[in-house]
């Protein structure tokens, strides 16, 4: 079993979001690539390439895996299919991290694909630290959990999302992962400080951090829409929110996170080394 005292073991140094287009450029020459995330949805077979290439990675590379399908905030019972997959990935690959996202995708019978917000109340809290602690208890490893892009408040809510997750970390003894995109994006659309939210999150219990792009629009009102997109560089002021965030916990390994519109490996490359740039300092 992990050892669930530390919220992961992975390098203080950036790595990338794992495709498979970008494996050549990876064993050729990885650059100031640290670790490689994947996600774990794909790769819950049990042979062909993608496995037989994620494993020689995973000789060369840390690997962080990144879950998607969980729905851990979801009001049924989680499947246990799914985590019993979950359990078969990392029981042969021995990731250095393992992450959820704090949302729900499922409803009834059926799977929506995306990743849902839900209400901060003492209702949803029971329900996630119950699931929480069914992921950790089948898998014998402390997980990590996401801090949501938000685009609307729930009038139900009676607890502030910080509070809600540190909660949670005191419950299950999780760990927690700070998407800093995430956090700018929901500080622009409902209208708060971003930077309140880094001071007020408990930094101590982050065990990696995303940096990703989002699409910027209009609400129907003309204010700005930020869309979490992962599909496009990482903006000035999310790099500015990541360096402020990084002078007060110290370094941590940091994801550069991009799921469409994916570029050349050269360009993922050059974003890590940005990220490299914030943290060695603080390493030194």
């Amino acid at each position: 079993m992990r050892d669930m005292s530390v919220p992961s073991s992975l390098p203080h140094a950036a790595g990338i979001g794992y495709k498979s287009r970008h494996y050549a450029d990876l064993v050729a020459d990885p650059g100031p690539v640290g670790w490689l995330e994947i996600h774990a949805e794909n790769y819950m077979g049990d042979g062909g390439r993608p496995i037989a290439q994620l494993r020689a990675l995973a000789e060369r590379f840390p690997i962080s895996v990144h879950g998607v399908g969980l729905s851990i905030g979801g009001d049924r019972p989680l499947d246990r299919d799914h985590l019993g997959r979950l359990r078969r990935l990392c029981d042969w690959l021995d990731p250095a991290s393992f992450s959820e996202h704090l949302a729900w995708s499922t409803h009834d019978t059926g799977y929506l694909n995306d990743l849902l917000p839900l209400p901060y109340t003492d209702a949803t809290l029971a329900r996630v630290a119950a699931h929480i602690g069914q992921v950790q208890d089948v898998l014998g490893r402390r997980m990590l959990l996401e801090n949501p892009s938000t685009y609307l408040a729930f009038d139900e809510t009676t607890m502030e999302e910080v509070d809600f997750l540190s909660e949670l970390a005191r419950r299950t003894g999780c760990g927690l992962l700070l998407d800093i995109n995430n956090v700018f994006v929901s500080a622009t659309n409902q209208g708060t400080d971003a930077r309140a939210y880094i001071d007020a999150f408990p930094l101590s219990q982050v065990g990696e951090v995303h940096l990703g792009g989002h699409d910027e629009d209009v609400d129907d009102t003309g204010r700005p829409l930020l869309i979490d997109s992962h599909g496009c560089a990482v903006v000035d002021p999310v790099w500015a929110l990541y360096r402020y965030t990084i002078a007060q916990s110290g370094p941590r390994p940091t994801l550069i996170e991009w799921d469409t519109d994916v570029p050349a490996f050269a360009t993922l490359r050059a974003e890590a080394a940005r990220a490299d740039a914030i943290l060695s300092p603080v390493t030194a």
